[in-house]
């Protein structure tokens, strides 16, 4: 008999790349599954994307789930649903509710969820761990040093390929993906240092793949606007998979602490990755083949958030300027070589 089982994954784009191996292997040790998935608006495209999803249901809890009303009224229909299992990566007290309303027995979430009271199998958040290997943890996955570090399968979209390849056709064979936006402004790379790594990186005979969303239209436009030769703003352009596709055509991905990172796991093309305020102890780093990351360990005020902040806290922003664009130069050579 077939068991149903429910992955709750609120989070945003990144979050939900990184739970798509945890997916993948508890489909793996449990085969005979119908595995759903409760997500967000922004992340359905990610969670479409895989094999070993069957429904994605869309949990509005900025809007008409945000109350307690609408959260009862979402568990509901969840409930109807008689899974055995639901296993919740996400830690806010909102997730732990809806979980406790499915009226599902087996629940498993971490130990230092809101409400963790609430999950039958709490799991211990490893905060060494990288969060690929703490979620496989979820599903009692075992794990070792290496064997966590799983290239997401996807499912073969030809319209994003074809969306894809229509981008980049004519413009060569040497393309550099650069992403450099964030919702958090000390976690974006100044932008006079994106564009100098930029004019070099054209300079050497790349295109420049200027990548983001609708948010980030202003700032890789302004970096376009000052490159020499050959740069193309894509920002607001492509959707999450087609822009996967996109980075299976590049050679590197330079990019913030945010989703371009994760997007380019998801095509296994490597990634450079500059750490400002955040750190890659936080367990968000790039670890498919050829990928690296820069991150400078000297100032004693770093990190000064898990997230990020608006503004830098000691006006400086120096976490970020002590990276040089010769650094990422050199990085993203090496990396391409």
């Amino acid at each position: 008999m077939l068991k149903r089982l429910l992955v709750v994954q609120t989070a945003f784009i990144g979050d939900a790349v990184l739970t798509l191996p945890m997916i993948e292997k508890l489909h793996e040790i449990i085969p005979d599954s119908i595995i759903d998935v409760v997500a967000i608006k922004s992340t359905k495209e990610i969670f479409e994307c895989s094999p070993f999803v069957n429904e994605i249901f869309i949990f509005d809890k900025r809007g008409i789930h945000k109350s307690l009303k609408g959260i009862y009224s979402f568990a509901k229909k969840l409930k109807s649903k008689g899974y055995d299992a639901i296993y919740s990566p996400h830690r806010s007290a909102r997730t732990s509710i809806l979980v406790w309303l499915t009226g599902v027995k087996e629940t498993y979430g971490f130990d230092t969820a809101s409400l963790s009271f609430i999950y039958k199998k709490k799991i211990e958040y490893k905060k060494d761990y990288h969060e690929v290997r703490r979620l496989l943890e979820i599903i009692e996955y075992p794990t070792d040093e290496n064997n966590w570090k799983i290239i997401p399968k996807i499912k073969l979209n030809e319209n994003a390929k074809k969306k894809a390849d229509s981008v980049i056709t004519g413009k060569g064979d040497k393309f550099v993906a650069i992403a450099p936006g964030s919702v958090w402004e000390t976690k974006k790379y100044p932008i006079e240092n994106f564009i100098k790594v930029a004019q070099m990186l054209v300079e050497k005979g790349f295109h420049i793949l200027l990548i983001g969303g609708i948010d980030d239209v202003t700032l890789c436009s302004a970096i376009e606007n000052e490159i020499k030769g050959n740069c193309t703003c894509l920002a607001g352009k492509m959707s999450l998979i087609e822009s996967v596709f996109l980075l299976k055509e590049c050679k590197l991905v330079i990019s913030n602490d945010s989703a371009p990172t994760h997007l380019a796991l998801l095509a296994d093309t490597p990634v450079l990755t500059i750490y400002c305020s955040t750190i890659p102890e936080f367990g968000f780093y790039p670890y498919n083949s050829g990928s690296m990351y820069l991150n400078d360990t000297s100032m004693p005020c770093k990190p000064c958030g898990i997230h990020g902040r608006k503004v830098c806290p000691i006006k400086t922003f120096v976490c970020a300027y002590k990276i040089a664009p010769s650094m990422v130069l050199d990085s993203a050579l090496r990396i391409i070589k």
